[in-house]
């Protein structure tokens, strides 16, 4: 008899729990609507770049959104689709993520990166890892197996270590590309595209989420830390109202805190999703800063920049499939 009270009050307690906690991803019912935004950063990129160029970076981008969108069609989370869109970004040398992550004034490479879970508010980032491959994972693992937010430099690199990622030689992100970047700002002539890669997504379950990795800014100083890795700045994520992630000047962004001022416009004074980015990017921020791209909770999304182009695409669950560049 006792055996068979304490089994009843066990499956008592497990029904209760089963009502009372929040569903995971996977247990909840799919609504079949998606939306999918990504970016390969914005700045001054001259449509008069050769054509081979821009058909490399058309089918980068569209591989980059096919990866993402399939995640979402499939079932997947948002926060999946994030990590998978981005790492594919960090394996290109053509985004300044990961390999060919732009060079610091000490001519070696400083990443940083940040994800975001819109249904939870939990996030993680790094800044100034110079041995790992992939930021955006650890950014995700800072989240889930610590309960820090940020980690930087010799100490993210440690943790990646204890998570079991493989340290590369910082060698390993060097391209012929940035190198010449390097060079020019040694000679004082600055190159103005800013390669940062993000990610926003809402899932099937309704939920948001925004990612985002970067090198940096070419000839930045040794430990110089953007806005990408900190979140309401570069990177930000709520249920509520939006997911963020930018791309450009990241002292702009940290001084306006232009991830969680889209979200306040839209949460405090009403502000559509698409009249929130505008003015952010139109009104507050300076001609040239760069970017930003955003969706809602509704998946009305926006791509919205004051440089002369933004690497962009989106995808939804309605058959919107595309990618740009410029206006």
């Amino acid at each position: 008899m006792r055996k068979r009270f304490f089994i009843s009050v066990a499956l008592l307690i497990a029904s209760v729990l089963a009502v009372a906690l929040p569903k995971s991803g996977s247990a909840q019912e799919r609504s079949g609507k998606y939306t999918i935004v990504i970016h390969g950063g914005a700045g001054t990129i001259s449509e008069s770049m050769p054509e081979a160029v821009k058909t490399q970076y058309y089918a980068a981008l569209k591989h980059a959104l096919t990866i993402g969108r399939d995640v979402l069609a499939n079932g997947g989370t948002s926060m999946e689709a994030v990590e998978k869109v981005i790492r594919y970004f960090e394996t290109d040398p053509k985004f300044n993520a990961g390999i060919g992550a732009v060079f610091t004034s000490a001519g070696r490479h400083e990443l940083d990166a940040a994800i975001m879970n819109g249904a939870t508010l939990q996030c993680g980032a790094v800044a100034g890892v110079e041995h790992v491959a992939h930021p955006i994972t650890l950014a995700k693992l800072v989240m889930e197996k610590t309960p820090h937010i940020l980690l930087a430099y010799q100490g993210a690199d440690a943790f990646a270590v204890k998570m079991g990622m493989k340290p590369v030689p910082n060698s390993y992100f060097n391209t012929p590309e940035r190198k010449t970047e390097l060079e020019k700002w040694m000679k004082r002539l600055k190159d103005h595209d800013h390669g940062t890669v993000g990610c926003v997504c809402l899932d099937e379950y309704g939920n948001l989420a925004a990612g985002t990795s970067t090198g940096g800014l070419t000839g930045k100083m040794p430990g110089r830390i953007g806005d990408s890795p900190l979140v309401g700045d570069g990177t930000y994520a709520n249920n509520k109202t939006c997911a963020v992630s930018g791309t450009g000047i990241g002292e702009e962004y940290m001084r306006n805190a232009v991830g969680f001022n889209i979200n306040a416009l839209m949460a405090y004074k009403g502000m559509s999703l698409k009249d929130a980015v505008h003015y952010i990017i139109h009104d507050v921020l300076k001609p040239g800063d760069g970017g930003v791209i955003a969706v809602d909770r509704h998946g009305n999304y926006a791509m919205d920049f004051n440089t002369t182009g933004m690497f962009r695409g989106v995808a939804t669950s309605t058959g919107t499939f595309e990618v740009k560049i410029w206006k």
